[in-house]
């Protein structure tokens, strides 16, 4: 039996002005934000205590941040309110629960998750999807590696989409989130855990995600900015549609071997996703090219105009030439040596990421993909 669960309820408000008239931020909140958003859009509201995010490091969420910032909020409240990427996100899902601290105790599952206060998330990049889910990733510095929470309590209660928290969105920004929203569309549509519904929102937010790549090129790159701003509203619903999509199948490989390029490197996750992306859904279709990757492909090439065999050379041709150019795992700095190393702390740590794998992932196919991107 498969199962399909939509828990936060969804909010779609054009203005900044909306959401705070709507949802009444309280000195009883808890908000967690980006400094630019909440600057700019946030800064005479009343509420409570108010954690700007990079004051506690940048990049992605880790395990130290978190206890940073729990060490910081020293009063009580009612609601947590989180404004922001995924940073943001996934260490304010922890903050909604009864006890987190240790968070190393809550990730290896020495304690329950338990739900404290209500979540609102509003999200302000275009691809986390984070937003839709009950998954809270986070880097363990310590472990040189990332690990993901998966439980309900972590659910946010509303899901708010405001289009013009996104209107000044660095183009990089765009590039690696929707990037990690067209990753979590294409793994959750062939996850072995998908289902009818799962399937419709994985194609078709992959479908929006690429028809707005398809418009940025078209627009040449001195407008590029310009037609990025015209396509990030749909791009956030389409990160939304993808996160519902892979809350209820999972990520898989991609994910996975992205980790610990991620951990030990400090790339960001959209961009380490894609370093993968291709090398992992080249290996799929190796192993086995008739099974759903075949329809799959057949979608894809009708919205790239190309045949199904080449989708993964044009998708890399579309993102390098308009979008985000690939690099190899070489130029970030990594040794050859540290192709086993990291193949064997996928296969230690990821086990969750790689049991939604659309094919069997053994040592020999990890480690043979990361030696094919090296270069």
């Amino acid at each position: 039996m498969k199962t399909f669960q939509v828990i936060p309820k969804i909010s779609m408000l054009d203005t900044a002005e909306e959401f705070i008239e709507k949802f009444s931020l309280s000195p009883e909140d808890l908000v967690i934000a980006s400094p630019s958003i909440w600057n700019r859009y946030f800064q005479k509201v009343q509420a409570g205590q108010v954690i700007l995010i990079r004051k506690y490091g940048s990049g992605e969420p880790t395990d130290e941040m978190v206890e940073s910032i729990k060490k910081d909020v020293t009063k009580p409240y009612k609601r947590v309110v989180a404004i922001g990427g995924g940073t943001v996100i996934d260490v304010a899902k922890l903050f909604c629960l009864e006890k987190f601290i240790p968070v190393g105790d809550l990730f290896d599952h020495v304690f329950p998750a338990v739900k404290k206060v209500p979540l609102v998330i509003v999200p302000t990049t275009c691809g986390t999807g984070s937003e839709m889910t009950n998954i809270s990733i986070l880097e363990f510095k310590s472990r040189h590696t990332k690990f993901g929470l998966a439980d309900d309590a972590l659910y946010a209660d509303d899901a708010v989409l405001v289009p013009q928290l996104l209107e000044s969105l660095p183009f990089s920004v765009f590039a690696t989130s929707s990037i990690d929203a067209l990753v979590h569309s294409l793994e959750s549509y062939l996850s072995p855990k998908a289902t009818d519904i799962s399937e419709t929102l994985s194609l078709q937010a992959a479908k929006m995600i690429l028809t707005a790549y398809k418009k940025i090129q078209d627009a040449g790159k001195e407008k590029k900015m310009e037609a990025m701003r015209a396509e990030v509203g749909k791009v956030l619903t389409a990160s939304a549609m993808a996160g519902i999509a892979f809350g209820n199948a999972g990520c898989g490989t991609v994910h996975a071997m992205s980790y610990p390029l991620g951990a030990v490197y400090h790339v960001p996750h959209g961009e380490a996703n894609y370093a993968m992306f291709t090398g992992v859904f080249k290996t799929y279709m190796k192993y086995l090219p008739d099974g759903k990757i075949k329809i799959l492909n057949e979608e894809l090439a009708k919205i790239l105009d190309c045949e199904k065999s080449d989708v993964y050379i044009k998708i890399e041709e579309l993102l390098n030439e308009n979008i985000l150019c690939k690099k190899s795992l070489k130029e970030y700095g990594l040794r050859r040596e540290e192709l086993l190393v990291f193949t064997h702390s996928v296969l230690a740590n990821q086990q969750r990421l790689l049991g939604n794998s659309y094919i069997p992932m053994t040592e020999e196919r990890i480690l043979s993909i990361y030696e094919s991107l090296y270069d």
